[in-house]
């Protein structure tokens, strides 16, 4: 089965909110509302010592996502063909429960259509893609990443399948030291399947509680 998600390498990510921007914009996000965030963690340290790093948040598309399990309509489900983890708004009844159940907060309110909504990783544009190369014009939909991964101006975002060696993903994973991998911490049996690059060179890993 397949296991889609981000891999951002921090070592890179300048925290120039791009992906926060190229996010709303393609997918018509309500102002006030973030599919995707960017924390500032730190500084922390003393001069000149300073350590900081930048962590964006989306949808972890966890193994065992809590949001599909406690949705009583399933609006919130896997997509049969990618496992991605969506929400159906014509099912989604905003009881909100699978808000109240993520334990990352990453899924918001849209209080004008009255339904939960979170990043999807722009399915609508990558239902069919491998994830083999960053998207631009000049590739086929076949290669396709969401808007957040090729507008980001220091290409610390890769989209794919962690199961395929070809996709870019898989391969920022491969190529990275092991040490370096970090996940955001999990409560139970969530297993979250984004990854972030970090190495220790540049900041210590901070787990958010």
């Amino acid at each position: 089965m397949s296991r889609r998600c981000l891999v951002i390498n921090l070592n890179k990510c300048s925290g120039c909110d791009s992906c926060i921007v190229s996010c709303k914009h393609e997918n018509n996000v309500s102002l006030g509302n973030y599919w995707n965030r960017v924390l500032a963690i730190g500084p922390v340290g003393d001069y000149p010592d300073i350590q900081m790093y930048w962590l964006p948040i989306m949808c972890q598309q966890c193994e065992n996502a809590a949001c599909v399990k406690v949705c009583p309509t399933g609006a919130s489900y896997r997509d049969p063909q990618n496992n991605v983890v969506l929400i159906d708004k014509e099912k989604c009844i905003g009881c909100q429960y699978c808000q109240y159940a993520c334990p990352y907060g990453v899924r918001q309110y849209n209080k004008e259509e009255g339904v939960v909504e979170k990043c999807t990783l722009c399915n609508h544009l990558t239902a069919t893609s491998d994830g083999v190369e960053n998207w631009d014009d000049t590739l086929d939909p076949a290669h396709a990443a969401p808007p957040c991964v090729h507008n980001c101006s220091c290409g610390a975002r890769f989209f794919g399948d962690l199961d395929d060696p070809k996709s870019a993903a898989y391969q920022a994973l491969a190529a990275a030291d092991p040490a370096d991998i970090h996940y955001l911490p999990d409560p139970g049996n969530a297993k979250p399947a984004t990854a972030y690059i970090l190495s220790s060179k540049y900041a210590q890993w901070k787990e958010l509680v």
